[in-house]
């Protein structure tokens, strides 16, 4: 029987056998700002060890253009950077991708106004203060994403 791109074609569908790469690519995409490369790169090293897909983003224009390349599941930013605030890039990418999650950290008492800024706008965002224990830092990632985004030990 000839296959000819007609609503009657017959449809043959084969189910790769998964893998531990697939699972990998399947995973929620967290996002980590922070203008210190140090901060980001260690947040991101702590969650790709614990089984979740990051990324670091120096700045919030890096941090955009990575998010319109690799939507986020979760945005993790510094509130004070540089250029546009962590929280205004919290609100542009909440814009972008409405189910996105955030979570702000900030080491500086100027935290406090801008979250009482993005309060009144509508905005509720959750604050952890720097320096972040890994163990705090991974449990809001997992009350954010879900035990379903990391990968369980059996597979």
């Amino acid at each position: 029987m000839a296959v000819n791109g007609t609503r009657n074609s017959p449809i043959v569908t084969v189910k790769a056998p998964r893998s531990r790469e697939d699972e990998i690519d399947n995973r929620p995409m967290v996002l980590v700002v922070d203008d210190e490369p140090a901060i980001a790169d260690t947040v991101v090293k702590i969650l790709n060890l614990s089984g979740y897909a990051a990324v670091a983003a120096y700045d919030a224009d890096e941090a955009i253009e990575t998010a319109l390349i690799a939507p986020p599941s979760l945005l993790i930013t510094d509130v004070v950077m540089p250029g546009k605030n962590g929280i205004e890039l919290a609100i542009t990418i909440k814009r972008i991708y409405p189910e996105c999650k955030t979570l702000l950290f900030s080491g500086q008492a100027s935290t406090a106004d801008l979250m009482a800024s993005a309060n009144r706008a509508g905005y509720r965002f959750n604050l952890l203060n720097k320096p972040v224990p890994p163990q705090k830092l991974l449990e809001m990632v997992e009350e954010n994403l879900g035990n379903s985004a990391v990968l369980s030990e059996a597979n």
